[in-house]
């Protein structure tokens, strides 16, 4: 089966979607007999080949046991779904946590459906697969999926590094917090249409504001059928009622969705318009993180203080590179830029980690001169470096202020459209302030405390004052839903570092003495973790010990990559003495982790 999906061959579905299991039949046959299959008495030629000797020796069972001696009835097949259902998730569903993976590697355009396709002959159940979305609302290349019972779940482990497409997926085990934390949802809205009867979702970005459930339906048009007409439209608000310029629309048939892909970048109204495939867990998280707080956990504050260098300010001399890959490091960078490598400002250059403290895929870079900036962001065709490819993945290029790259940072998007301010904010005039007559010929990061990270993950305002906040912060925005915390996740920018010159901040190498982390307590050093890894996966490893997030401090080498340890402090040696004894070589994923009390 797995082959078969690889290659794209198509099976008969009546010789792989319905099975008897021998063992299971054998032991309705005889239920009290001391005798197990295979020590039946059972005459088969042997011919050495592969598979033909063991389909032999079953056929020669089945016929022994519909013989008279026995005489078995095979009655009722075991039965393999055929699709997949789509459906909502409650958070109130208990799930056992033998049931679910966690499958990393997925193509950015994959759908459930192609996850379904990926454990083809394993019974996922509806709404039992959840792709898994970043901060800024996009897929981060990971689902988590539930399976009917725990043999299925072992089956889909050893589907571990098969492949989707050219690209291989990494399975793992999960947990039923994990899954429902992504698959889950309260929002009575996404309920409601994921309720009614449909096979695929597709995602609409980048409507008018104006735009309405019917406008939809006749972009569409009659060739391709809104399941339930405007019934099966979804539009997605703010929690004050205003449109974000997101939708999800409801189709029969995972056939009219392909086909509804066509109109991707089509125009509605003034504005082009974006389509993607789309999922149940998609439409919850959605709404979840517009209507309510976020729904994933946030990311603590580091130990180490982000208090360095943030450029701030209006003026375009930044570009941002999306797409990279994870293992990107600054001389990647250098080399991906070429000949405007040499215009980086020193310390101009800031890796950004998502919420789990690993890398995103993104970057920021300052260069000397607003010209240069537009040059990098030209396309590859015309001699820049949009769409320039970094390794096997394309990367795009867009040219930024110091403003935009911290309204990013906080979850806004920016785009070759221009840039949204993240959810819940909208945009205000900047406070008049004064100006040199003259610029530097060579702007340098201006020195401002990074204040969107407080002990909880999230920016907290305590200032009445507008102003002051875009002070501090060198932007123009203000929040509106009072003193709570804002409806999203912002990335973490890692210290700004030079292609010639060593990190800002210290960091933390696999043969130097530990950094003591903040507070007291025993710090125990973890070795061979996958590289991967982040904080949850090990407080997950230390699951019932009195840590938090805050006492983990990844480790990382010059190059800004994971060295494959960590540093966690426990509140007593009693504590740290137990952690060593009971976890030491457990195993993180697939590889044992050696403990070290220090």
């Amino acid at each position: 089966m797995p082959t078969s999906i690889r290659d794209n061959t198509q099976l008969p579905e009546v010789a792989f979607f319905s099975f008897f299991d021998l063992k299971k039949e054998f032991s309705r046959c005889c239920p009290d007999t001391t005798i197990s299959a295979p020590d039946l008495q059972v005459n088969v030629k042997e011919h050495d080949t592969f598979g033909v000797d063991h389909v032999r020796r079953m056929s020669s069972v089945v016929q022994l046991l519909i013989s008279t001696k026995y005489g078995h009835v095979f009655v009722e097949p075991e039965t393999v779904t055929d699709r997949l259902e789509t459906g909502p998730c409650m958070t109130s569903e208990l799930i056992n946590d033998n049931t679910v993976v966690r499958a990393r590697g997925l193509p950015w355009q994959a759908s459930d459906h192609d996850v379904a396709r990926f454990f083809k002959g394993l019974n996922i159940p509806r709404g039992g697969a959840a792709l898994v979305l970043n901060p800024q609302g996009r897929r981060n290349g990971e689902a988590l999926v539930r399976f009917e019972n725990s043999q299925q779940r072992d089956l889909a482990l050893l589907r571990h590094k098969h492949h989707m497409g050219n690209r291989y997926i990494e399975v793992y085990r999960a947990t039923s917090d994990e899954f429902l934390k992504v698959a889950a949802g309260s929002s009575c809205e996404a309920i409601h249409f994921l309720s009614k009867e449909g096979e695929a979702i597709v995602r609409m970005r980048g409507l008018p504001f104006t735009a309405v459930a019917r406008d939809i339906v006749d972009f569409f048009g009659d060739d391709i059928p809104v399941a339930h007409d405007e019934g099966g439209i979804l539009l997605v608000k703010y929690a004050d009622g205003r449109p974000t310029g997101d939708a999800f629309v409801l189709f029969s048939s995972e056939q009219i969705a392909v086909a509804a892909l066509n109109k991707h970048k089509l125009t509605l109204g003034k504005r082009y318009v974006e389509i993607f495939k789309s999922t149940a867990a998609e439409v919850q998280q959605v709404l979840s993180r517009h209507m309510t707080s976020p729904i994933i956990p946030t990311m603590p504050a580091p130990a180490m203080p982000l208090s360095f260098a943030v450029p701030i300010g209006s003026v375009r001399n930044c570009i941002r590179l999306r797409g990279m890959p994870y293992s990107a490091t600054v001389e990647d960078i250098t080399l991906f830029l070429g000949d405007l490598a040499c215009c980086i400002l020193p310390h101009g250059i800031h890796m950004v980690l998502n919420q789990q403290g690993r890398p995103s895929g993104d970057a920021f870079i300052q260069l000397s001169s607003v010209e240069k900036c537009s040059m990098a962001a030209l396309d590859v065709s015309k001699g820049g470096c949009h769409k320039k490819h970094m390794g096997e993945r394309y990367v795009e290029v867009f040219q930024c202020s110091g403003d935009e790259m911290n309204m990013v940072l906080m979850g806004g998007t920016l785009n070759r459209n221009g840039m949204l301010p993240p959810p819940g904010m909208e945009p205000m005039p900047a406070p008049p302030v004064s100006v040199p007559a003259t610029f530097p010929a060579h702007p340098a990061p201006v020195s401002a405390p990074f204040i969107l990270q407080t002990p909880h993950g999230a920016l907290l305002m305590h200032s009445p004052l507008p102003h002051v906040i875009s002070h501090a912060l060198g932007i123009g925005y203000i929040r509106i839903f009072g003193p709570a915390y804002l409806p999203y996740t912002p990335y973490l920018p890692t210290p700004p570092v030079s292609p010639t010159t060593p990190p800002a901040m210290p960091i933390q190498q696999a043969n130097q003495p530990p950094i003591p982390v903040q507070g007291s307590g025993i710090q125990v050093r973890m070795q061979g973790m996958p590289f991967n890894a982040g904080v949850t996966d090990i407080l997950s490893f230390f699951k019932g010990f009195n840590i938090t997030s805050e006492s983990v401090k990844l480790l990382y080498n010059d190059k800004l990559r994971p060295t494959g340890e960590a540093l966690v402090t426990f509140p007593s040696l009693e504590d740290s003495h137990r952690a060593v004894v009971e976890n030491n070589r457990k195993m993180m994923g697939s590889r044992y982790i050696e403990l070290l009390l220090i």
